[in-house]
């Protein structure tokens, strides 16, 4: 079936000498996978390696079979130009860092526009503004709405937050757990929004304290996902 939709690029594969298997998240269909015969050759082509960067969004024109098979790509081009988002050192570790976590997050082959929305919308933020130090961590907490185990917000905050049931609790368990002056600055970004996530100040250490345990919420919710490698080097950029 051919299909014109709105598309964000997750990743982008090497595939022999010349061509690129690429995953993009589309408004109609989910999760597509895409394989591009001969684009790292290719000069004149319509299809531009420029276009399939980390988190592109992009319009493509496709042809889906739907068969869990590669599809193919008719035409591309861009539906927002980033202005600051692969050029500004601290917003691109971002990218390349989200684009591994949506990468290991988004698996369905179904349409959820609701989360395309979301993604669209903070991308764009992402790309306009510049206070942004704790963009990643509130961009993760708002992606489990998505996912179905954004924390338990119906109780009141107690001294500990356990990450495997995803509420607070009275008191330590065997479970891996929030508390303390992350559990703090979690309280902080829940139910607040993009514009004023530069008000909660959180120094660098307790940052990427904060950021391993989120990751480590996503790993215990999320069958098969694996620990971003690009980790650290976000680490490197905020410290």
């Amino acid at each position: 079936m051919r299909v014109t939709t709105k598309a964000i690029v997750l990743s982008s594969l090497k595939y022999g000498d010349t061509s690129l298997i690429v995953k993009a998240f589309t408004v109609t269909d989910g999760l597509k996978s895409y394989l591009l015969k001969g684009i790292l050759a290719s000069k004149k082509g319509k299809l531009k390696t420029a276009y399939f960067q980390p988190l592109m969004q992009l319009e493509l024109v496709a042809v889906h079979r739907n068969k869990g098979s590669l599809e193919r790509l008719e035409d591309v081009k861009v539906a927002y130009h980033y202005q600051t988002l692969h050029t500004d050192i601290a917003k691109n570790a971002i990218t390349l860092f989200l684009s591994e976590i949506l990468s290991n997050s988004i698996y369905e082959e179904e349409k959820n526009e609701g989360l395309f929305n979301f993604l669209e919308a903070s991308l764009q933020w992402l790309d306009t503004n510049d206070r942004i130090a704790n963009f990643h961590l509130f961009f993760l907490l708002e992606l489990t709405k998505y996912f179905g185990f954004y924390p338990d917000t119906s109780t009141s905050p107690t001294p500990y937050f356990d990450l495997v049931d995803g509420q607070f609790v009275q008191g330590p368990s065997l479970n891996p757990i929030l508390t303390g002056a992350n559990l703090d600055y979690f309280i902080a970004l829940l139910g607040i929004n993009f514009d004023t996530i530069h008000t909660i100040r959180i120094g660098k250490l307790e940052r990427q304290e904060l950021l391993q345990k989120l990751v480590l919420y996503f790993e215990l919710h999320l069958h098969g996902f694996r620990k971003p490698r690009s980790l650290a080097i976000l680490n490197e950029v905020f410290s």
